[in-house]
């Protein structure tokens, strides 16, 4: 008589597609409601340029990225895609989306300014979604970044960084005069006016 163990089955692509499809037909899943245990990693990268690969070969398919950064979620550095019965760790090179243009309304201090990402997302910088900059400790090189939703960030691209600059102003911060942009009534400080070349 053949006794077989069972085996756990391993994480996939396709059964967290249709975990999801199950659970959250439409829009952004609520996954802070969902703690599932977790079930191992997933051979699942997002580069930092914003490109999804699986098992090495870029995700061509839009529909599929979206709906993979609609499970995405972050605990402590580590990366997730979570359904309701699963979570899957999964490496994220950099930030999981890219703020790929902007929209600006307003001037001064009542200046609005509104992201977009590669995967669809959208989100107005200010009390809810914060900016920050990272600059390089050895070349002084910024990367600046948004919050798009549930402590995930997007890394704003280069062209839109550069628009930003061309509509950014000084103001004082804690006695120090810094350079910067006002969004929805926050002020988020890029560089001090004295590194100002």
């Amino acid at each position: 008589m053949n006794s077989e163990k069972a085996e756990t089955a391993k994480p996939s692509a396709d059964g967290i597609i249709s975990a999801v499809k199950r659970a959250a037909p439409r829009g952004i899943p609520p996954v802070e409601k969902w703690d599932p245990p977790f079930c191992g990693d997933l051979d699942m990268r997002i580069a930092r340029d914003g490109t999804w690969f699986y098992l090495g070969t870029p995700i061509g398919r839009k529909p599929l990225v979206k709906l993979f950064s609609s499970i995405l979620k972050k605990e402590g550095d580590d990366y997730f895609l979570v359904t309701p019965v699963e979570k899957v760790g999964i490496t994220v090179e950099d930030a999981p989306f890219v703020a790929v243009d902007f929209s600006v309304e307003g001037e001064g201090k009542d200046t609005t300014i509104t992201f977009s990402t590669h995967v669809g997302d959208t989100a107005t910088a200010g009390p809810d979604h914060a900016m920050r900059i990272v600059r390089d400790p050895e070349t002084g090189e910024p990367s600046p970044y948004i919050n798009i939703r549930r402590n995930l960030d997007a890394l704003i691209d280069r062209k839109s960084f550069y628009r930003l600059v061309d509509i950014g102003v000084a103001h004082q911060v804690e006695g120090e005069d810094w350079f910067g942009v006002w969004s929805e009534g926050v002020f988020f400080p890029f560089i001090p006016v004295s590194e100002l070349k």
